[in-house]
């Protein structure tokens, strides 16, 4: 059986010009990037502001598992079967991280049949918005401590600046560090730390940002640190809006490529579910919604996470309301949830799935009952899943009234989406979304966070470390009450213990801290053991990606 990489290579892609011409676009809206890739110039949103929107398609996975679940290959293979069937649809992903590809994940760009490409630059360098969104980011941590080098005339107190460097790698080793050692020419010592990239508050600005104005107005509020006297100080007291913005320029404009099976894609924006907000740009959701009459796009993780900031922050940011929601699960993933190995996930076991099937019922409640959104579930399916164990789901799913679709798209492309395609037609063309947040601006901090917690993880409350709470009431002190949350939750259980799979009862959630990110407009809160620069696993993905003398990548999953 070809690998991803092998199946992503064999196929033949047209040129990027042809992509854009099938969505209407201008040629000078287009700026190529070699043959198959290409940026799309942000002042196409002024020329087609009066066209009406097409309808959005949220996809969203149940809790992940070592099994795996296929969230991206069902929303590319979605795309195309919706393409397959006569509808003029654009799918919207975000772009994947160097961590991740070089960790544990390998590559990010679909599977199978159903894979964005070209797969090996968007893995890897792509346009360089990762780098761009790195160098604007470090930047500003160099005009933090070069201020106070030239004498600190904003009285910055070094023990209370918040703003880390940052880099797009998994490197444990850079999450506390001291610098400015040896001597004064060489700053100021202080401890400091770095985050990976797509966990910057850089990258969120990027993707929430709705043109270049924008995008220089939020990083003007961003909050460096703090004074001697304790009142924040902004990324506007040291200047550093415009040349910022000007590293960010070209990254802000949507990426386009292409399908296996042609079909226009935006990738842009990469931001992590569980320590971000876990959504592609607002300006390529904008841009896509202008152009097709379908947009297919995706939330990181669980429902809990990705979906569930897609829906609190990115929706009311970007005044967006999604018109159908695919919910992606599998047998066995729903098994490893009720106790299996991975091992023996490939034999039938009926008391596993029914152990584990609460699971997927929890995010179909917060779907469709918390956020009020149309849902039907896809199954991505393996040769070893059997009928009674497809039948046992589907019943289950139908008591709650939504239906299940099989996919097969990573084996058939969009052949084996048809399915799903024309229940998500069927959703949308209903128009029975009544989308609804999971909270108000006017609530509390703790308020919000107590009720994401309650709501949609199923605890029974939450406790907030002396820290969290301290760090809460300044917060909420210097103006802040009224943003949304982004929670920094493991991805592995509806909880903030990655052990406890299925849908866990009984348990709080521990808050240890929180901060602000007042540029990107939300509010970080800290749960659990949770990293915002994660580390390589013991043997890791780069240890198997090569490059032959011909430049041919492979070991890119």
């Amino acid at each position: 059986m070809k690998s991803d990489i092998e199946i992503a290579q064999s196929k033949t892609m047209k040129p990027i010009f042809e992509i854009a011409d099938k969505l209407g676009l201008d040629r000078n809206d287009v700026e190529l990037y070699g043959n198959y890739k290409a940026k799309i110039d942000y002042d196409m949103l002024e020329r087609t502001k009066d066209k009406k929107d097409g309808k959005l398609i949220l996809v969203t996975p149940i809790t992940p598992t070592p099994a795996g679940e296929g969230k991206t290959t069902t929303s590319v293979g979605l795309g195309d079967s919706l393409s397959r069937i006569g509808k003029n649809t654009m799918i919207a992903l975000r772009e994947p991280s160097l961590g991740p590809v070089f960790g544990v994940k390998g590559g990010a760009a679909g599977g199978g049949y159903a894979q964005v490409v070209p797969m090996e630059d968007i893995n890897l360098h792509f346009t360089g918005d990762m780098h761009a969104v790195g160098a604007a980011n470090n930047l500003l941590a160099a005009m933090i401590d070069n201020h106070i080098y030239h004498g600190n005339e904003l009285d910055i107190d070094t023990r209370k600046i918040t703003w880390k460097r940052c880099v797009d790698m998994n490197d444990r080793q850079l999450r506390f560090i001291v610098d400015g050692l040896n001597g004064k020419s060489n700053g100021t010592p202080r401890e400091d730390g770095y985050d990976i990239t797509v966990a910057s508050e850089i990258m969120a600005i990027l993707c929430l940002s709705r043109d270049l104005e924008d995008l220089k107005n939020k990083i003007k509020k961003i909050v460096v640190g703090y004074t001697r006297s304790n009142k924040p100080v902004f990324a506007a007291d040291l200047h550093a809006e415009g040349a910022m913005a000007a590293l960010l320029k070209d990254a802000l404009k949507p990426n386009l490529v292409q399908t296996l099976e042609h079909t226009p894609a935006f990738v842009h924006g990469g931001p992590f579910a569980n320590i971000a907000h876990g959504c592609n740009s607002i300006m390529a959701t904008r841009m896509a919604l202008k152009v097709a009459d379908y947009v297919v796009t995706e939330a990181g993780f669980g429902a809990d996470l990705g979906a569930e900031k897609f829906l609190d922050i990115k929706c009311r940011v970007a005044e967006l309301k999604p018109s159908a929601v695919v919910i992606v699960a599998t047998v066995r993933a729903l098994k490893h949830h009720g106790g299996v190995d991975k091992k023996e996930l490939a034999e039938e076991n009926l008391e596993a799935l029914e152990k584990g099937i609460p699971n997927l019922l929890k995010h179909i409640e917060n779907i469709t009952v918390k956020f009020g959104l149309p849902a039907v579930v896809a199954i991505n399916r393996f040769p070893t899943d059997t009928e009674k164990e497809l039948k046992y789901v589907e019943e289950k799913c139908k008591e709650l009234g939504v239906n299940v679709a099989l996919s097969e798209v990573w084996a058939k492309g969009s052949e084996g989406g048809e399915e799903l395609a024309r229940e998500v037609v069927r959703l949308a063309e209903s128009d029975n979304s009544k989308f609804k947040f999971m909270y108000n601006d006017e609530m509390s901090i703790k308020g919000k966070i107590e009720t994401v917690v309650k709501e949609i993880y199923g605890g029974d409350g939450v406790d907030f470390d002396p820290a969290a709470s301290k760090t809460i009431r300044s917060l909420e002190k210097d103006g802040f009450r009224n943003l949304p949350i982004c929670m920094a939750k493991t991805q592995y259980s509806l909880s903030d213990d990655p052990t406890k799979t299925g849908w866990p009862k009984g348990f709080r959630v521990t808050v240890r801290n929180a901060r602000v990110s007042a540029g990107a407009g939300f509010i970080v809160v800290l749960t659990g053991d949770i990293m915002t620069m994660p580390g390589l696993p013991k043997v890791p993905s780069a240890e198997i990606i090569d490059v032959d003398k011909h430049g041919k990548i492979s070991g890119l999953f």
